[in-house]
């Protein structure tokens, strides 16, 4: 969901470091049973690379009997990106599929010129109570590809390399970081790593890709003197390289990429390199032109009014 109440949160004084060109405090949401907290798109940044849309859910522990329930809604023109510390979301969609996906995992679901798909915690999973964590990012298709056939894949955790040495552990889930290369196709230059790093040691970032920055997911960081908590996003400047030091063990992502090939306009679950696509699109969804998704045919999210 692209909608989000409240005002982007002010992120505070400058910074030591130069490299640091945004420092960007999320939008939160309390929605009963955990909290999202959205950092892009923000007032300070749009996009970053190809990402679009960055949302961090939980940690936090459904009730017995509660789970995930976000209803049958529409996509075009990006490709969402889940990812889970813990717990599990059973993925259906439009195609057909049915995946769950678990902890270090991707689910990476290509919207293209149309998809609609639902995000619910199986029956047998409420029964006692589910912890739910986790990443959903959008990335933005090229001009080019926004209008290609709409797909899905499921990456099992083994695929991924990981990097490990003297207490840094890094997962390259998308694109390649420190000569490792994911096995995740992208129709756009995209960065995500996913890294653990002990108290006291520390992380080079370089400058590799153009666009980058680094959301802290646990712990806090410190770079040239600055400590940054959990729930920061940390937008860099290009052609800088910074060094991460953990100030307690830490956990942070990091995402990134070539910068996109023009400006992308985000309505809702929609975008598109063209505002006259995304009211075809809100048309189509009004009049029920999209698909269903076999499984889950009955219930879905309604266009909002505004």
């Amino acid at each position: 969901m692209s909608f989000f109440p409240g005002k982007d949160p002010a992120a505070g004084d400058a910074f030591q470091c130069d490299a640091i060109a945004q420092v960007i405090v999320p939008r939160t949401v309390d929605l009963g049973d955990f909290a999202v907290r959205r950092a892009l798109p923000s007032a300070q940044t749009r996009m970053v690379g190809p990402f679009i849309f960055f949302d961090h859910f939980g940690p936090a522990e459904f009730r017995a009997g509660n789970g995930l329930d976000v209803r049958p809604h529409p996509h075009i023109g990006l490709a969402t990106v889940t990812y889970l510390f813990d717990g599990e979301i059973m993925h259906r969609d439009s195609l057909g599929t049915a995946a769950p996906i678990r902890p270090g995992e991707v689910n990476w679901m290509t919207a293209g010129r149309g998809i609609v798909h639902s995000e619910r915690t199986r029956p047998e999973r409420r029964v006692d109570g589910e912890p739910i964590h986790g990443l959903q990012m959008w990335v933005a298709l090229p001009g080019a590809k926004e209008e290609m056939e709409a797909g899905f894949a499921h990456h099992a955790t083994a695929e991924f390399p990981v990097i490990a040495d003297k207490g840094k552990t890094v997962r390259v889930v998308v694109g390649a970081l420190y000569g490792a290369q994911s096995p995740v196709p992208t129709e756009h230059k995209t960065l995500f790593g996913d890294v653990h790093l002990k108290a006291g040691t520390s992380l080079p970032l370089d400058a590799d890709h153009e666009e980058r920055a680094l959301y802290v997911i646990d712990g806090s960081i410190d770079i040239s003197g600055d400590r940054f908590e959990a729930g920061r996003l940390l937008v860099f400047r290009p052609s800088d390289t910074v060094t991460i030091a953990a100030a307690t063990d830490a956990h942070f992502v990091i995402v990134g990429g070539a910068p996109m090939d023009g400006p992308r306009h985000l309505w809702w679950n929609f975008v598109s390199s063209r505002k006259e696509r995304i009211e075809q699109a809100k048309a189509e969804w009004k009049a029920g032109h999209f698909g269903k998704v076999p499984g889950d045919e009955i219930e879905f999210i309604p266009l909002p009014d505004k």
